[in-house]
């Protein structure tokens, strides 16, 4: 979009405000109140609803950047905001809970923490409607602004819990699921190992025995096993036997095979064989981010303990 059809968007949007305003002023007349105030709202409603659409066109987030003089105006999250806020003055819920979604969507460009309370304020109308399913959404959209915006990574697990516990009661368990393994990926990165196994056993428990799911099994108890490993070798063995034991295709994996090597070289402290099996592993399988990681804190212990037998 050019600049000049930007700049007349944002005016028109402007109009709309001004115009909602005034509806608002008079439906709060005696008179109006007594006949017609809440057709003045409905029509504010609308006339804000179309000016954050407005500015949404004219990819205005922040204010009107146009010749207004000094008057400031709110761009599309505020206008949303002011729509959802009338929708559920006129007992719409559906509608308010939409707009405070769109106000948190328009938020996004330019203020993350108004766009989770927008969010929030959505998902306390859905659920109080009992749409569990759609606050799980949303739940998972501010669990990602905390990842990537805000880089607050236990409030970011926090709603991708609240997400999986709605999903469970709505037996979406796949998409349950989906969240509990970024649940778990992120407690062995903040060293809550305990609570990365048990979610990680749980995921490759209830997906083994599924015909489309159980190829991915075996990738869930190999992170498992990984956060044992990191933890205690014994752990690490026994779970190894336990999963084996659990879910035969396991033993015939690539993982289950690669952990077997890394135990014997971590028995013998041998790093060497650790790297190069590693290695070998990667070079038909590349390893992501999350493994590298675990990878390498483990192969830290063994260069702590022939460290220390050195000293």
């Amino acid at each position: 979009m050019d600049a000049a059809t930007a700049v007349s968007k944002e005016r028109e949007a402007a109009h709309l405000l001004a115009e909602a305003e005034k509806r608002m002023k008079s439906s709060h007349s005696f008179l109006r109140g007594l006949f017609g105030g809440h057709s003045k709202v409905e029509e504010a409603c609308e006339m804000y609803t179309r000016a954050a659409n407005m500015f949404k066109i004219a990819k205005n987030w922040n204010g009107i950047s146009c010749d207004l003089g000094t008057v400031s105006f709110p761009a599309a999250g505020n206008a949303f905001c002011q729509a959802a806020k009338l929708h559920m003055q006129l007992q719409s819920k559906h509608d308010s809970a939409t707009c405070f979604v769109d106000a948190g969507n328009a938020f996004k460009k330019a203020d993350p923490q108004e766009a989770i309370n927008c969010l929030n304020a959505a998902i306390d109308i859905y659920t109080d409607m009992g749409r569990f399913t759609i606050a799980a959404k949303h739940h998972i959209t501010i669990a990602e602004i905390y990842e990537s915006e805000l880089v607050d990574i236990e409030k970011a697990i926090a709603h991708y819990e609240q997400a999986a516990d709605y999903y469970k009661g709505e037996e979406s368990n796949s998409s349950a699921n989906k969240c509990l393994l970024k649940v778990a990926g992120y407690a062995a990165q903040l060293e809550q190992y305990q609570k990365a196994v048990e979610l990680f056993e749980q995921v490759g428990t209830s997906t083994m025995d599924n015909p489309l799911l159980k190829h991915s099994a075996k990738d869930y108890f190999f992170k498992a096993a990984l956060c044992h490993f990191i933890v205690d070798e014994l752990n690490a063995k026994l779970a190894l036997e336990k999963y084996e034991e659990l879910f035969p295709a396991f033993s015939d994996s690539r993982e289950c095979k690669l952990l077997k090597k890394l135990l014997e070289a971590h028995e013998e402290q041998n790093c060497e064989a650790y790297t190069e099996a590693v290695k070998e592993f990667d070079s038909i399988s590349r390893l992501d981010q999350w493994l590298t990681t675990m990878l390498l804190r483990i192969k830290k212990s063994i260069q702590e303990d022939t460290d220390g037998d050195l000293k």
